[in-house]
């Protein structure tokens, strides 16, 4: 199990998110840092933990997470924010689950506050986290990947490598991910698979407005030809070529 963290100029919180990886009752692997051009002491604090420092200059989110994931070798990548503080428990119960269901791609989770004011981290809970749940589940009908708590197999990600836009820094990378799953990848969300996230982005209003803006150019991107509508048209035509007797089936 690889563990991908990319990070800028966060040190502290990193040196916290390590503590709590440190702390897991199943422990990873392999730790990949991605340094995405700090000029603090990232790079330092990563490899005092033992981790794997990969530098990544060109800034963004998603530059840095795909070469995270470009760079593990483990058969299972987890992806966690350096701001994320992962229960005890969380590589043991994402293991599990995939050895138990050998059926199921990814698997994703949710996140839950441990700072801000509760009037800021309650609407970001309920609006922000859940409205993407439940909005981005009918969207592309499976649940989408949330991006500070997910876990993938590696033959997924070497699939779904090169459609993805890795080069992008103006959208939302679990998002785009998740559009570029294969559609017969099976997408697990499971409620009890939390991680502690920070409140930060939602403190500011210019830190809401750009997660907005990166949204609205995530599912711009993809119109028309990751629309709803045709995605449940590709997937009854998908699982139609399955069925027995009809010509091109899988015997």
């Amino acid at each position: 199990m690889s563990v991908v963290i990319p990070v800028l100029d966060d040190s502290e919180m990193l040196a916290r998110c390590l503590e709590h990886l440190s702390a897991q009752l199943r422990p990873a692997d392999e730790i990949v840092v991605v340094d995405n051009g700090s000029t603090d002491d990232t790079a330092a604090v990563a490899r005092a933990a033992g981790a794997r420092v990969i530098d990544q200059p060109q800034r963004g989110i998603w530059p840095a997470a795909s070469a995270g994931y470009d760079a593990a070798t483990g058969d299972i990548i987890a992806r966690l924010d350096a701001d994320s503080r992962p229960p005890a428990d969380w590589l043991l119960h994402i293991e599990a689950e995939l050895v138990d269901s050998p059926e199921v791609g990814v698997l994703t989770g949710r996140g839950v506050f441990y700072d801000g004011n509760p009037v800021t981290a309650g609407l970001g809970q309920v609006l922000y986290i859940g409205g993407y749940f439940w909005s981005m589940e009918l969207w592309l009908g499976n649940p989408p990947i949330f991006g500070s708590n997910f876990a993938m197999r590696r033959d997924v990600w070497q699939d779904a490598r090169t459609r993805v836009h890795r080069d992008r820094i103006d959208i939302h990378d679990d998002l785009d991910l998740s559009f570029h799953l294969d559609l017969a990848t099976v997408v697990r969300y499971d409620e009890r698979l939390t991680v502690g996230i920070s409140a930060r982005p939602f403190a500011t209003w210019s830190g809401l407005g750009r997660r907005l803006r990166w949204a609205y150019a995530t599912l711009s991107m993809h119109l028309p030809e990751q629309s709803p509508w045709r995605r449940r048209i590709t997937r009854r035509r998908q699982a139609r070529a399955q069925e027995p007797g009809v010509p091109g089936a899988v015997a």
